[in-house]
């Protein structure tokens, strides 16, 4: 009892953890506005005029970029780009699951948009091809976002249980999980866990530490 109190304790320190770090996060974002001085209005980038000129300054023409780039980078391009068509199915498949199953199972919906950020080809120091690679990867590593969550969500719902081997990296979620092998927890507390949809359950943490015990 004494061990499990110890690791349930343990995950209660590094939740709080990474909630400091997503606050201290939050706080380096608002000061990386001001460095380069530019402010979000209704989801939109603005830069000072003056910033834009030098932006612009720095921009490298795409016949410019194109004969600095290596030949294997070029003809490795198709398969690059090719892969945005099954990004794109299931980017369209997830989201047709999580609106038919989720309603069914009273689980809240994944906000894409919260995932999916597609921005960075407004800069005016990138040309083209860049533009283009950045909104490639915006919107492959987005989608792979949203996809996770998802899932994590779809775990919580139907299997939050935690393995036994320890794997890296895990989603947020699955510190609120059961710990493996807790049979009496996950019949007990099943229901509730169902209902909270908080990213990160403290309540579910320190509940254990109470209730949980030993074989």
């Amino acid at each position: 009892m004494l061990e499990k109190n110890s690791i349930e304790e343990l995950i209660q320190k590094l939740i709080e953890t990474q909630n400091e770090i997503e606050e201290k996060l939050e706080e380096l974002y608002e000061s990386e506005k001001q460095q380069f001085q530019y402010q979000l209005q209704r989801g939109k980038v603005i830069f000072d005029n003056a910033v834009k000129e030098l932006h612009k300054q720095q921009k490298i023409g795409v016949f410019k970029y194109l004969s600095k780039t290596k030949l294997s980078f070029l003809l490795s391009a198709p398969i690059i780009y090719g892969m945005v068509i099954p990004i794109a199915l299931m980017d369209l498949s997830i989201t047709i699951y999580q609106h038919i199953c989720f309603r069914v199972y009273n689980v809240p919906l994944v906000t894409r948009s919260d995932y999916v950020v597609i921005d960075r080809q407004h800069l005016a120091y990138l040309n083209l091809i860049e533009k283009f690679n950045c909104l490639y990867c915006g919107y492959g590593n987005g989608v792979i976002a949203y996809v996770r969550e998802i899932f994590s969500r779809t775990e919580q719902f139907w299997c939050p249980i935690k393995h036994a081997k320890p794997h890296h990296p895990q989603h947020a979620r699955s510190e609120t999980f059961f710990e493996y092998g807790d049979a009496e927890a996950y019949r007990e507390q099943l229901a509730a866990l169902r209902k909270d949809w908080t990213k990160k359950n403290k309540r579910r943490t320190a509940r254990v530490m109470k209730t949980t015990k030993p074989y």
